[in-house]
């Protein structure tokens, strides 16, 4: 009884040496990376940038960072600073491509938008894209977009709805008064 109660301890102790000195474990079993080592950091950096893609197309607040994985050099925490990241832009991106009033904002395009061209919509009327928003309401909704790639008949049709859904919450749908009143939204 003593011998296996001595043999626990000793197996207790020998696990909380080897987490409070974890470097030299970690050294010899080869689990540290080289200085120079970018390969996790650069997965880690595509994530992050996804990420906040999404987040930014929802007119939702970054995720911080700290950048830590730039200058940890333990593999174990960088490859979960990298699951961290991806499970966010995933769990971001679902989110993204489920815009609030979606069938009410399709709805709105199918009035709005010019019948050969879609959610490309630009006939030279001062408005654009599936959802004719003026440049006023895309520097008011989508700064970072107008300034990444123009005006809104070179988004994506989610990046156009969720530009809208901002400007909406502040205005309503009266922004799109015809649109909106044959959709019965107003």
């Amino acid at each position: 009884m003593r011998i296996t109660l001595l043999c626990g301890v000793a197996a207790v102790l020998a696990c909380a040496v080897a987490l409070l000195n974890p470097s030299e474990e970690v050294a010899a079993s080869g689990r540290q990376l080289a200085a120079g080592s970018t390969y996790l950091t650069s997965k880690i950096d595509r994530w992050r940038q996804r990420t906040w893609y999404w987040q930014r197309v929802m007119g939702k607040r970054l995720y911080p960072t700290a950048y830590l994985d730039r200058t940890s050099r333990s593999l174990a925490y960088r490859q979960w600073v990298l699951e961290l990241w991806k499970g966010r832009a995933l769990k971001t991106k679902r989110r993204a491509l489920d815009p609030p009033h979606l069938k009410r904002w399709l709805c709105v395009f199918r009035y709005e938008r010019h019948p050969d061209q879609g959610w490309r919509t630009h006939t030279g009327n001062g408005y654009y894209g599936g959802l004719q928003m003026d440049l006023a309401f895309q520097r008011d909704y989508a700064r970072w977009l107008l300034a990444r790639k123009g005006p809104a008949h070179r988004w994506t049709p989610i990046e156009q709805i969720w530009a809208a859904e901002r400007g909406r919450r502040v205005q309503g749908w009266h922004a799109w008064p015809n649109s909106a009143r044959r959709c019965g939204l107003i």
